[in-house]
């Protein structure tokens, strides 16, 4: 598989969208899909600034972001698990997410759920993940 494939296949496995309430009644508003492109860019390369310090390899490609979404207004919600719900960072890593966020230019608020459902698993690591820690 190629790297643009690759990670086109990881990209897909966060929904970044513009929710909306009732979609007939926001027809003609939202992001310009240039700008949410651009917001989904730089927030993809945000998460891979944030590495588990237990495992050399960053929260996006281990899998442990499950879902992003951004409103209209540029407010970005993060739902995110920990490898282990004993993790010694849990207090801090989604903290850390948070702050990834902000970072994008035009993102104005962050929130950032941590979930334990479903688990994490090995199964959910990118190929690129797999590689850095030798487990093909």
């Amino acid at each position: 598989m190629m790297e643009s494939e690759l990670d086109q296949n990881v990209r897909d496995t966060i929904d970044l969208s513009t929710p909306a309430e009732d979609p007939d009644a926001n027809e003609g508003a939202g992001l310009p899909q240039e700008e949410l492109d651009r917001l989904t860019e730089e927030l993809i390369a945000a998460f891979k600034t944030v590495f588990d310090p237990e495992i050399p390899v960053d929260i996006y490609e281990l899998g442990l972001i499950y879902k992003v979404d951004v409103n209209d207004d540029r407010d970005v919600e993060i739902d995110m698990t920990l490898t282990a719900p004993g993790c010694p960072v849990a207090g801090d890593m989604p903290i850390w997410v948070e702050n990834a966020a902000r970072s994008v230019p035009g993102v104005r608020e962050v929130k950032v759920n941590l979930t334990f459902e479903p688990p994490w698993d090995p199964s959910r690591m990118s190929d690129i993940a797999r590689l850095e820690l030798n487990m093909f």
